[in-house]
Formats: C-alpha cells, structure tokens, sequence
C-alpha cells in the first residue's frame, strides 16, 4: 500500500483531521493494525459459526433436542441461584424471620381473627336462615320483604341495626350511610 492511498483512507477514517499528538505514520499504523484485528473478529465469527453448527449436528445425532437443552439450561440456572450468595441470605432471611415472636404472634393473631370471623359468618348466617324460615312459614317470601309488620319487627330491627354499624363504620371511623331503618324508600 502506499502512502497516497494510506493517506486517503486515514483521511476518510478520522474525517479529514489527525487526533491530537498523533502523528500521520501512527495514524496510518493504527489503521493498518485496525483493519487486521477486524479481519481476525471476521475469521473468528467464521470459525465460531462453523463449531455451533457442528455441535447442532453432533447434538442432533445425540437426539438432544432445543427443548431438552432449554430445560437442562434453566436446571442449571436455578441450581446456580440457590447456590448463590444473595439467594442464601434471603431463605436464611425468611428463616429467621418466620421463627421470629413477632412473627409467630401475628399469625397467631390473624388465625385466631380468621377463625372468629368465619363463626361470626356462620352464626350470622343461621340466624338469618332461621329467622327467614319462620317468617316464610307465615308469609310468602315474596310478600314478606315489603309487609311492613315484618321490616317493624324485632328480628328485622335487630339486624338492621347490626347491619348499619357493619357497613356505616368507615376505615375513619365516620358514619358515611345513613341507618338502613331510616330509608324512606321502604
């Protein structure tokens, strides 16, 4: 190559302009070592494409498939998290904490809490089957929600009342609805 060409090429790779401290021969020298290395990255993309594709063949004799290597692959993965540093402070993490008195006694809490609402539900709930089963032996149910004997009774204004301090007391504590018995509609 000669120096004419070189300069041409060096013009065209640095826009004309030399970097400052860098004289024209070290310019046209790190050009020439620039094109080699990219011809090595060329031939090394070359020979990498030629091994993948035998170790897709070798791998197809084998009979191992795409969908076998994903899952040993993400086998592999999960086993080098759990064996990693961060994942095993995390479990020893959680550990502690679910051995933790503060732990124990707010599940214990929320059990016990859990368990009284699902009684409360169902007594509630037998209560107003009972009650139901014996105003439709008197009257027909489709009658009895608009009699006003029945909305004046004493199981009605029982569970009305009950009902209205459920569903009135807010998250603020504030009494946003009105008593349901104080509902012109009925």
């Amino acid at each position: 190559m000669d120096s004419t060409n070189g300069g041409s090429m060096m013009d065209e790779a640095r826009g004309g302009t030399l970097p400052p401290g860098l004289t024209e021969e070290e310019a046209l020298e790190l050009q020439l070592e620039l094109t080699k290395v990219d011809d090595e990255i060329q031939t090394l993309k070359q020979v990498l494409t030629a091994k993948e594709r035998h170790a897709g063949e070798l791998r197809r004799r084998l009979g191992i498939s795409p969908l076998s290597e994903i899952k040993n692959n993400i086998t592999k993965g999960w086993h080098e998290v759990q064996s990693s540093n961060a994942y095993l402070t995390a479990s020893a993490t959680l550990e502690d904490i679910s051995r933790s008195d503060a732990y124990k006694k707010t599940q214990e809490t929320l059990s016990q809490a859990g368990q009284l609402t699902s009684s409360a539900l169902s007594t509630m709930g037998s209560a107003i089957r009972n009650r139901f089963g014996e105003m439709s032996n008197n009257y027909s149910m489709r009658h009895s929600l608009s009699m006003p004997a029945i909305r004046n009774s004493s199981t009605f204004k029982s569970f009305e009342d009950k009902m209205s301090k459920v569903i009135g007391s807010g998250a603020n504590g504030d009494d946003e609805h009105p008593p349901p018995g104080n509902n012109s509609a009925f």
